[in-house]
């Protein structure tokens, strides 16, 4: 078997079986690209169906040296995740990275903003210009709703819901849910589509997007990041943000003012509570509130 063939469906089978996004399938064939180059470089030919655990830790002890604990532990993840699909197939039956373990890495705070460094940014738009009116209302969308950028792009007009109060939001795996949408994400949505979008020429196969660029096609995720660098500069904030930051804005804010974990699980769209457990180590101070207001020994 070659690396070419097995590569090309194990991308298949990402896609269809585990309904893996674009950028997620990228990052894995990324990561096994990796490997191969490493195998050229020291010209040692091995197929998928022949490489041992040996080989593997002399390439995974290569890579330590030049990357981070974590960037070492999505690649062996990767990798494993691969030769997991070949046992699956019934191409192998040991998985050769089986005893490697992960380094242990540090669970990582994401980044906030305050409420008032929010205000800054959006109040810093200028709205004299037909695409400031979008990118208030993209900014309020992904503070809002708490949305990824693949969400945010994505998002359909058809996906509105305004009498509703909420969104259908398409996340990771093409999975769908709803989230709820307050009143000021709704206005500055309604201007933008009724005073901008309204009078823009569509090209065809975009007209049901929401969020367009000045040629009526969809953003990409580029496009959203370099909006939301810009107006963070213009607005003399001093962190590295990015539109990710607006979304964790939105989790620890929630859990700050007393809303339940679960809820904030499905707003977010995690799979697990454990990923949005991360928001419980942001900042501590309404613990003790909550001790002194529920237990019986306060």
């Amino acid at each position: 078997m070659k690396w070419s063939n097995a590569i090309h469906d194990y991308k298949i089978f990402l896609k269809i079986e585990r309904g893996l996004s674009q950028n997620s399938i990228v990052s894995y064939e990324n990561d096994i690209n990796k490997l191969l180059k490493y195998l050229e470089e020291q010209n040692l030919h091995y197929s998928p169906l022949s490489i041992g655990k040996e080989i593997l830790k002399d390439f995974i002890y290569y890579n330590s040296k030049q990357n981070s604990p974590r960037s070492q532990s999505r690649l062996i993840s990767a990798l494993k995740g691969f030769f997991n699909y070949l046992i699956f197939e019934e191409y192998i039956k040991v998985n050769p990275l089986e005893l490697i373990e992960s380094p242990k890495i540090g669970r990582k705070l994401p980044d906030t903003l305050s409420l008032s460094e929010i205000d800054t940014i959006i109040n810093s738009i200028d709205l004299s210009k037909p695409e400031g009116e979008r990118n208030r209302a993209i900014i309020e969308t992904l503070y809002g709703c708490g949305l990824r950028v693949s969400e945010l792009i994505n998002l359909k007009l058809s996906d509105l819901f305004f009498e509703e109060d909420f969104i259908k939001v398409t996340g990771k795996g093409n999975k769908q849910r709803l989230v709820p949408i307050g009143n000021l994400t709704k206005k500055y949505i309604t201007i933008y589509k009724n005073e901008v979008r309204n009078f823009m020429t569509i090209h065809n196969g975009f007209t049901d997007i929401l969020f367009l660029n000045r040629r009526g096609k969809q953003l990409t995720r580029a496009m959203i990041f370099t909006i939301v660098k810009k107006q963070a500069e213009k607005a003399g904030i001093k962190k590295t943000i990015s539109p990710h930051t607006f979304r964790h804005s939105f989790a620890t804010h929630l859990l700050e003012n007393g809303a339940d974990l679960r809820a904030i699980q499905l707003m977010l769209g995690h799979e697990s509570i454990t990923t949005t457990e991360v928001y419980m180590h942001v900042d501590r101070t309404h613990l003790k509130d909550v001790v002194e207001m529920y237990h019986p020994r306060k």
